[in-house]
């Protein structure tokens, strides 16, 4: 039989029981709202990021949803990078103007500084104190690189005349015309038009041997856009290899066969040449058939690879991030953390780490806005 002070005893083991049930209980709210705290404190924040193409916006936007203040300098005096002077994106042939306009719209809250570069960057304990050309100075704890690519110079590639024949342009040129038809090399009414793939790509001699991604399809869309301006032109594509990987892109390729006719000629470019009239003249051969092959053209469009921006590599230098064995901008690694560096606080994405489609380049921005956000969380 219990006696009454084995009664109280129970009973205060009880209490004591509830009692640290309630101690953690309130020191487990008391961290939460520690954390929570935290995360307030660093949704407050500036975030630089260095570079206002679809993954500069892209990760503003998501910046923005999640309580952010994105800062985007841009070296140009517009948004968009190359997409904003493109006309129509493979393979649903949409308007590129449409997406920088929706992207831009959506920005509106981020500050944005236009034909501005980075002055100086220099490394605090906790960030940086980033320095613009336009005299501003930033503070921040998280930069964001997405400095995008520039085209390669096809003038580099003497054998093709880009700068020497008139009717020779690069997949650029073809895009401004398309967009203003503004360009008096491109003539009125063209019978033949030829495109050459791997321009600066995959090309040990040009200092790049790596493949740019998006010519291939770009090659495709673009002759079956003149095609369908100039539905009685011959239009041919000169490739090495067809790499054709994306989301519809075989459809895409076997459309421009059977509906648009484009012909597709696999063999290298091996010499350039002018008429009296003003018309290329192409060698080639067809190394399917084995027939060398001469043909001539009224506009040959070069199909300028991706290369890394020279000015990123400068602004990378500034915090610490490397240049990697292709020439882009080095990730942690090339599997898991490749929207992350070697440099606390500073992240990558788009074709400031190789060359992406649109869709790709939007999911890494994606990406680093989290990123971001988590690593600003932590170090809170």
């Amino acid at each position: 039989m219990a006696t009454q002070d084995d009664s109280k005893t129970r009973l205060t083991v009880a209490e004591r029981a509830e009692r640290r049930v309630a101690r953690r209980g309130m020191r487990l709210q008391l961290r939460a709202a520690a954390r929570n705290d935290d995360i307030t404190r660093a949704i407050r924040e500036r975030v630089v990021i260095i570079g206002g193409g679809i993954a500069g916006m892209e990760a503003a936007r998501q910046l923005l949803m999640l309580g952010y203040k994105p800062v985007i300098v841009e070296k140009d005096d517009h948004l968009g990078g190359h997409v904003a002077s493109w006309h129509k994106l493979f393979p649903d042939m949409g308007d590129a103007q449409q997406i920088v306009a929706k992207l831009r719209e959506e920005i509106m809250d981020a500050t944005i500084y236009l034909s501005t570069e980075i002055s100086v960057c220099n490394r605090l304990k906790d960030g940086y104190n980033i320095v613009l050309s336009n005299g501003m100075s930033i503070l921040t704890r998280a930069i964001l690189m997405s400095t995008g690519f520039t085209l390669f110079p096809a003038a580099k590639k003497e054998e093709y005349g880009y700068g020497v024949y008139d009717r020779v342009i690069t997949n650029a040129d073809l895009e401004h015309w398309f967009n203003t038809g503004d360009d008096a090399r491109i003539p009125a009414e063209p019978k033949a038009v030829g495109f050459v793939h791997c321009v600066g790509s995959r090309d040990l001699k040009a200092g790049n041997s790596q493949c740019s991604k998006v010519c291939c399809i770009t090659a495709i869309k673009q002759a079956m856009e003149m095609k369908e301006r100039f539905p009685d032109a011959e239009v041919y594509c000169f490739y090495m290899d067809l790499r054709l990987f994306g989301k519809k892109y075989e459809d895409f390729y076997i459309k421009a066969q059977m509906e648009s006719g484009v012909h597709f000629i696999r063999g290298r470019v091996s010499e350039v040449s002018e008429n009296m009239q003003g018309q290329v003249i192409i060698k080639t051969e067809d190394t399917l058939s084995g027939k060398p092959a001469k043909i001539t053209l009224d506009l040959l469009v070069l199909m300028a690879g991706i290369v890394c921006n020279k000015q990123a590599v400068h602004t990378a230098s500034m915090v610490q991030v490397q240049t990697d064995s292709d020439g882009f901008l080095k990730s942690k690694d090339n599997i898991l953390n490749i929207i992350e560096t070697g440099s606390k606080g500073v992240f990558l994405a788009g074709t400031a780490t190789g060359a992406k489609t649109i869709p790709e380049t939007a999911a890494e921005a994606r990406a680093a806005a989290l990123a971001i956000h988590n690593y600003l969380v932590t170090q809170s």
